[in-house]
C-alpha cells in the first residue's frame, strides 16, 4: 500500500473506487490495489473469513454498550485509529496465562500467588478457585491486577491448607471482548516446582 496525498475531494475517503481500496490509518489515507484471487478459498482462510465477521460484529455492539465504548475509545484515540479497528484487534486476539508462580503460596492465609496473563489490551478480570484432591472447594477469589493492564495479577489465599496436601488450582479469566482463558495446575501444597 502507498501512502497519498490526495485532493479535498477524496482526502479522507474509505473504501474501494473501481480497483483502488482507500484505508484511514493513524489519520493518514492510504490507498492500495484490490486482490483477487482465482483459486478457490481455502479452509484455513475460510476459518479466517468467519472469525473476522464474528470481530467485526462485536465491534458493532461495542458502540452500544456504553461501557465497552468508555474503555475502548481512549486506547483508539491514544493509538489515532477507530473504536472499530481496537475492539476487532482485541477480539481477534486471545489471551494466554503462563504458568502459574507458585514460590510464595506454603497454604497459608495471606499466601501469594502471582499470576501472569497476556492480552493485547489487558484482562478484566481473574478469577481463582482451590479445590481439593477430592474435588472439596476450599476456597476462591479474584485476583488483583498490580498496575493498569501491567498483565501480573495477585490472589491471596484465605484458607489454610495444610503442607503436602495435592489440590488443584484452576484460575478462569476473559478479556474485555469476552474471550475466555483457563489454566490448571496441579501441585503439592509447599512443594517448589
Amino acid at each position: 500500500m502507498s501512502d497519498v496525498e490526495l485532493n479535498e475531494t477524496i482526502n479522507g475517503y474509505r473504501g474501494s473506487i473501481g480497483k483502488l481500496v482507500f484505508k484511514k490509518y493513524k489519520g493518514r489515507t492510504i490507498v492500495g490495489r484490490k486482490v483477487k484471487s482465482s483459486k478457490p478459498p481455502t479452509e484455513g482462510q475460510l476459518a479466517q473469513r468467519a472469525e473476522f465477521k464474528e470481530a467485526s460484529a462485536f465491534a458493532r455492539t461495542v458502540k452500544a454498550n456504553p461501557t465497552l465504548l468508555a474503555f475502548y475509545e481512549p486506547i483508539a484515540r491514544q493509538r489515532q485509529v477507530t473504536v472499530r479497528v481496537v475492539a476487532m484487534g482485541d477480539y481477534l486476539k486471545k489471551p494466554t496465562i503462563k504458568p502459574l508462580d507458585l514460590s510464595n503460596y506454603k497454604g497459608q492465609i495471606g499466601d501469594v500467588i502471582e499470576i501472569r496473563a497476556a492480552d493485547n489490551l489487558g484482562l478484566a478480570d481473574l478469577n481463582v478457585e482451590i479445590v481439593a484432591q477430592d474435588g472439596t472447594p476450599i476456597e476462591s477469589g479474584e485476583a488483583v491486577e498490580e498496575g493498569d493492564r501491567s498483565g501480573k495479577w495477585l490472589y491471596t489465599a484465605t484458607a489454610q491448607v495444610a503442607l503436602g496436601s495435592d489440590v488443584f488450582i484452576e484460575v478462569k479469566g476473559a478479556d474485555h471482548a469476552g474471550n475466555k482463558v483457563q489454566i490448571t495446575e496441579n501441585p503439592t501444597v509447599g512443594e517448589d516446582a
